[in-house]
């Protein structure tokens, strides 16, 4: 069987739309090729070859001038938005490659989402407006396996190695041992180990990486709290010790507004040396340098948080 010939219509393209505009802008195809820098001719040819593009004429030529046929000035509409759509693709290319605009996605662990993220998120948003967040919330495991399957940029996690991944210290999260302001433990200030055997001990979250922690160093220690108390989260942790339930070891960026507000009371265990837990931000190695959104968060992230040996929560 013989090849059938397929007719391709001619395309329009940029130029030629733009110099329509010149044309019906100027008034004439002198004016308009001065205006783009094209000889006369050059524009005569855009012209027609839109024409023949769109199959019937653009304009009317006389001696003193030029000017749109009806089909030219119904055409002249949707040319004039093209032209603004690609000066706004432009501009927002601009700002995307600037960091001002674009998308950021991001994975963090339950208490990194909770106390540092929002005032990080919100210095942000001030400075970059226009950028559209996506913010993702699990176990420092899920967020790596968000990282890899690459449904977010960053991960805000404690450091999990994986040979896929390049990651950079953001910050240190201190436990502190919090208890009720009218706690005796409050008023001393101060305790052994070995006291903290007469309290219930709360516990958050079994799935946590701090409940695994806080339940290490308690074996460790040789110690048998009263009792415990497990609960689902750190925001429960810290209601039941406002209640008077018990004591708890908390990440201190999630205690801090309790303490400063005095709901809440840290108190130093002299013969327990610091607990500190880094958080880190993750991303994959292959991924190149990260976004212009990325480095600009990376950036507020590593202005905010406090000098090694600071201790002051990232939120201050």
């Amino acid at each position: 069987m013989a090849d059938v010939e397929r007719h391709v219509p001619p395309q329009v393209v940029l130029n030629q739309v733009e110099s329509l505009v010149a044309v019906a802008e100027t008034g004439s195809i002198g004016a308009a090729a001065e205006k783009l820098f094209v000889t006369q001719p050059a524009l005569t040819a855009r012209i027609q070859a839109l024409e023949a593009a769109l199959g019937t004429p653009l304009l009317l030529r006389s001696r003193t001038g030029s000017r749109l046929t009806d089909a030219g000035r119904a055409y002249l509409r949707y040319a004039h938005r093209a032209m603004a759509a690609l000066e706004a693709g432009r501009e927002t290319v601009i700002e995307i490659a600037g960091g001002s605009a674009g998308r950021l996605a991001i994975g963090a662990a339950p208490a990194v989402s909770t106390y540092v993220l929002p005032a990080v998120l919100h210095q942000f948003q001030e400075t970059h407006p226009r950028v559209q967040l996506s913010v993702r919330s699990g176990h420092s495991e899920d967020v790596l396996e968000m990282v890899l399957r690459e449904e977010v940029e960053l991960g805000l996690m404690r450091p999990i190695g994986h040979p896929d991944v390049t990651s950079v210290l953001i910050y240190e999260d201190e436990l502190v041992l919090v208890v009720h302001r009218g706690h005796p433990f409050a008023s001393a200030g101060t305790i052994r180990m070995a006291e903290m055997a007469t309290e219930h001990l709360i516990l958050f979250d079994r799935t946590s990486s701090y409940h695994e922690l806080t339940s290490a160093l308690v074996r460790q220690a040789g110690i048998a709290p009263r009792g415990t108390i497990e609960v689902d989260n750190i925001d429960a942790a810290k209601r039941m010790v406002e209640q008077r339930l018990g004591i708890a070891l908390l990440p201190l960026t999630s205690v801090q507004l309790e303490i400063g507000t005095g709901r809440l009371v840290p108190v130093l265990v002299s013969d327990l040396a610091p607990i500190r837990r880094q958080i880190v931000a993750a991303r994959r190695r292959d991924s190149g340098d990260p976004s212009p959104a990325a480095a600009a968060f990376l950036a507020i992230l590593t202005e905010m948080r406090p000098e090694p040996g600071e201790r002051r929560s990232i939120l201050a």
